[in-house]
């Protein structure tokens, strides 16, 4: 394992290339020079050239992850930008989208400055998004307009749901104005009542206090009648119960400005995982039953759910090494997320690799409006090379993340990340 600063000149030689933008797929070579596309096809060796022998790999765009927590400021015992970088790289994320959840929340222009002027350094692109909510108290509206016009991308206050539906009303109006997303948890925080897994038998077998789905389904239900009624853009986060999944795919039908996203860990778990008490899989919204994992998977593949995103939320060993009812809920995902969804969708779910690879890279990035078009000449370089096919194990020397709190350790994946190229950043995977 290594970040190193890439080569003068690169080139990825013998590669199958995967062109989620224009839908193609294709053999050929990658000239990258000073960190940009030259070219792309057959051409001329440069001299003084390295070269990555790519032959039987994918060559594809960076991941892009609309949902992660790098906990800074206030909280770098758990994770850093740069910290949070390097999990991003190992897990063939090129650009992510940081939730304000910090200490002091990104509730303010200079707070979302901040975070754009600090990750100028970063070997990734790291895009803030804005709290909702001063505080996220809930109560009372941020500065948003001054706040995108600092970088923030989106508006949320994550892991705080939005109870009022005024509120969620003006919030929806404010981010219309500037054509960006709203993103809610979406969780009716009394009927969650302090559930700490989903509310059904295993919840009763394991005497845990339950979640139900309709926690879930209900505010979703809220939030896309407002923002259709708003006529706003709306993102739904780790969707989790075929409720939920029903209602977005109802209210598709009528309004193209509805986007969701499916976390590895909800398509990857159900609630029998739970059994043993690992507080890894403690998460919010929790991990529900295999009927519900099976609807996010049809979900996934018919287009009611747009993307896939970690959620990767690091956290101390002292926030998980304690009883269930004790632990933070949140676990870390950007190392493992290939493997996982490759595995579930790919593997075991006969979804196409170019599908899976829109689902990580073209369709968040449309989500938020980033550029999609990244395989072309003079663009800067953010490609990942994988190997599809590898089975392997994943282990705690594969993260690299500044937190351990991962249920996959010791878990088969499918499909490895080689080599992730970013901002004229090369990270070889060992």
């Amino acid at each position: 394992m290594a970040l190193e600063k890439i080569p003068k000149n690169l080139i990825l030689k013998g590669g199958t290339i995967i062109d989620p933008n224009n839908e193609e797929t294709y053999e050929a070579d990658i000239l990258i020079k000073d960190g940009l596309i030259d070219e792309i096809g057959s051409f001329k060796i440069p001299d003084n050239c390295e070269i990555i022998d790519c032959s039987g790999k994918v060559i594809t765009h960076g991941f892009c992850d609309l949902h992660v927590h790098f906990r800074e400021p206030g909280r770098e015992d758990k994770e850093t930008l740069q910290t949070g970088s390097l999990a991003a790289m190992a897990g063939g994320f090129t650009r992510v989208c940081v939730m304000p959840n910090t200490n002091p929340p990104l509730d303010t222009p200079e707070s979302i400055n901040f975070i754009k002027k600090k990750a100028e350094d970063a070997p990734i692109h790291i895009h803030p998004i804005g709290a909702v909510s001063k505080g996220q108290n809930g109560k009372d509206i941020t500065e948003m307009g001054l706040m995108y016009k600092e970088g923030a991308v989106a508006f949320s206050d994550d892991g705080l749901p939005i109870q009022d539906g005024g509120i969620m009303r003006i919030a929806l109006e404010y981010s219309k104005l500037v054509g960006v997303p709203v993103i809610n948890h979406a969780e009716d925080e009394c009927l969650r009542d302090g559930g700490l897994m989903h509310e059904g038998t295993i919840s009763t077998h394991l005497g845990l206090s339950g979640n139900p789905d309709l926690a879930e389904s209900s505010m979703v239900h809220r939030d896309l009648e407002l923002a259709n009624f708003v006529g706003a853009k709306i993102h739904i986060p780790h969707v989790s119960s075929l409720k939920a999944v029903d209602l977005i795919r109802d209210m598709k039908k009528q309004n193209g400005d509805v986007t969701a996203e499916v976390t590895p860990h909800h398509l990857f778990f159900n609630d029998e995982d739970l059994i043993s008490y690992d507080t890894n899989l403690k998460v919010g919204p929790p991990i529900r039953t295999e009927n519900d994992r099976i609807s996010l998977i049809s979900a996934l593949k018919d287009g009611t759910i747009d993307c896939i995103a970690t959620d990767h939320a690091p956290h101390t060993m002292q926030d998980k090494e304690t009883t269930f009812d004790l632990a933070s809920f949140g676990m870390i995902g950007l190392e493992s997320c290939f493997g996982a969804v490759n595995k579930i969708l790919c593997k075991d779910s006969d979804l196409s690799l170019e599908t899976l690879i829109q689902k990580m890279t073209c369709s968040p990035r449309k989500i938020m409006g980033f550029d999609t078009d990244l395989l072309k000449r003079n663009k800067s370089a953010e490609i990942v090379v994988i190997d599809p096919k590898t089975k392997w194990v994943f282990e705690k020397l594969n993260i690299k993340s500044k937190s351990k709190n991962s249920p996959y350790v010791g878990k088969d994946l499918y499909g490895k990340v080689l080599y992730t190229i970013s901002r004229s950043n090369i990270y070889k995977n060992s």
